[in-house]
């Protein structure tokens, strides 16, 4: 038990270290070959910072906990928006002034939406994996067609002035990159081991860890750079690598994990998990949008989304007690 709650935490630590550098290093090699700062905040930061999950997900299905997996991708929702948009906000107050970002808001709600009418029969099949894959892979598509034809956007703007691109030599992006990639693998690979002890040793179901602990440990790395992001004023970065992370979860992590493994999904999931992340998606939608202007999330909305955090996450803590 010791070993594994161990683990736990080093795995943690590695995960969240080892992602930090796989994002400088993608960010940088991909400024090195001409990727525009817009591309680069859409797709690289957007994104990359869910690679924890992807990774975590791809593992436990090979496993056969598609339990984790999908508590993983669902859980990660969640806390990105009312643990990290509702901290970040409280501590700085969030303006949304890119246009491309508010054009992700719907598509994000809609995606949420597909997600769950997938889950209403009780399962994620193969098949529908592979239709949130060929989704993702569309929406990635539109996505890059949209950095490569608007020439300046509020996020493409906070991205190259940010840290984000700073100088490295090609061949040190390069290894940060692939360096960053084994060890996720490495770092995940002990944290499902781990996380898997303790619930079969304390009797908590698989989606339950998933849930609290394995997706708050692969947030953090949208949590420390959205809360470096905005005390640095670059509100679109912080935002952005919410809704990129988001995004990500739902169509590629849950469909990598669900072609790999099909899912078996719990009525939990179905009454609880899912009406907490739709709700959690439209109310982002409603103050995020900005339908007279810039989208804002002051300190009150931000306070708000935290207490549904810590409320949500007590009453899974009582399921186990």
């Amino acid at each position: 038990m010791t070993i594994a709650v161990l683990s736990i935490i080093s795995g943690l630590v590695l995960l969240l270290w080892s992602a930090d550098r796989f994002v400088e290093g993608s960010a940088a090699a991909a400024h090195y070959f001409g990727m525009s700062p817009l591309l680069i905040g859409m797709v690289i930061v957007g994104f990359g910072t869910s690679t924890p999950e992807m990774v975590v997900s791809a593992f436990s299905a090979l496993q056969g906990n598609s339990s984790i997996a999908l508590g993983n991708a669902y859980g990660s929702n969640i806390a990105n928006i009312a643990l990290i948009l509702g901290l970040t906000a409280l501590i700085k107050p969030i303006a949304v002034h890119s246009g491309v970002l508010r054009k992700e808001l719907p598509i994000l709600s809609a995606m949420t939406v597909i997600a769950a009418v997938q889950v209403w029969n009780g399962e994620i099949s193969r098949g529908e994996a592979v239709i949130l894959l060929i989704i993702f892979i569309g929406l990635i598509s539109w996505t890059i067609w949209q950095g490569m034809h608007k020439k300046s956007d509020a996020l493409g703007n906070e991205i190259e002035q940010s840290a984000i691109l700073k100088t490295m030599p090609i061949k040190q992006a390069m290894f940060r990159l692939s360096m960053g990639l084994i060890l996720l693998m490495a770092s995940s690979r002990v944290l499902v081991w781990g996380a898997v002890t303790v619930a079969q040793k304390l009797g908590v179901s698989d989606l339950i860890i998933g849930l609290t602990i394995v997706a708050v440990g692969t947030s953090l790395p949208e949590l420390a750079s959205s809360l470096i992001a905005a005390r640095k004023g670059e509100n679109d970065i912080a935002f952005g690598n919410i809704i990129g992370s988001n995004l990500f979860n739902t169509l590629a992590v849950v469909g990598i994990a669900g072609t790999i493994h099909p899912m078996t999904v719990g009525p939990e999931v179905v009454q609880r998990d899912i009406p907490v992340m739709a709700g959690l998606t439209i109310s982002l939608f409603i103050i995020g949008y900005g339908f007279k202007g810039p989208g804002r999330i002051n300190r009150i909305e931000g306070a708000a989304l935290l207490v549904c955090y810590v409320a949500y996450t007590l009453y899974l803590m009582l399921l186990i007690i």
